[in-house]
């Protein structure tokens, strides 16, 4: 049989999102899960319990290679291609104020997070949304209730979610890019901490492989 490639991908990333794309895959494979090879997440594969696992480092003309490799006869069932992930959508609309929105709704009806701000056109609003695809799956946690620096839970992109009290000692969180700006928030208050993590959680989860429905 021919070789064929089902899935490629070469791009420059932090080491912060490699190690997030890394823990991803351990965490599959340490449960026997099948592995999502793509960030969306629709591209899945299940190896085996023992397969080769081979290590390679190389030096050329000033470059270092370092590649991961598994190998093992392929069985039914062992690749998918067409794999839903996600359980949300993001609904991208136009307010009553004529500006431009998103917000991300769980397949049980809840939204869980949003824009926290209206768009000048569906381009912008749209741009927004592409960023919180991007840095959801791997920001860090900061939870701004406590003073160590522990409390930060390692992510691997460029925003960092911030959990913390509101004046109504309601549990929030916010999704902060590094230029400073929030690009999403959970949109309402949480009674327990613990609840406000699993609401940001799903979105870590659910945002990257989200379809888009637009007005």
């Amino acid at each position: 049989m021919p070789e064929e490639t089902i899935y490629e991908s070469e791009e420059p990333r932090t080491r912060r999102g490699i190690a997030s794309y890394l823990r991803r895959v351990a965490s599959r494979l340490s449960r026997g899960k099948p592995v999502p090879v793509d960030e969306e997440q629709t591209v899945t594969v299940t190896p085996p319990a023992e397969p080769e696992f081979e290590v390679e480092l190389e030096r050329e003309d000033g470059e270092v290679t370092l590649e991961l490799e598994m190998a093992w006869e392929e069985e039914d069932e062992d690749i998918e291609t067409d794999v839903v992930a996600s359980k949300a959508t993001f609904e991208l609309y136009e307010d009553n104020s004529e500006e431009w929105r998103w917000r991300l709704v769980h397949v049980n009806g809840n939204i869980i997070a949003d824009s926290s701000e209206g768009y000048a056109s569906k381009q912008k609003a749209r741009q927004g949304l592409d960023s919180v695809k991007k840095n959801a799956p791997g920001g860090y946690v900061l939870d701004t209730s406590k003073e160590d620096e522990d409390t930060v839970e390692k992510g691997g992109s460029s925003a960092t979610f911030e959990l913390y009290a509101d004046k109504a000692a309601k549990w929030r969180w916010r999704l902060v890019h590094d230029n400073g700006e929030i690009i999403a928030d959970g949109g309402q208050g949480y009674a327990s901490k613990q609840k406000a993590k699993q609401g940001l959680r799903s979105v870590q989860k659910n945002a990257r492989g989200a379809p888009v429905e637009e007005e």
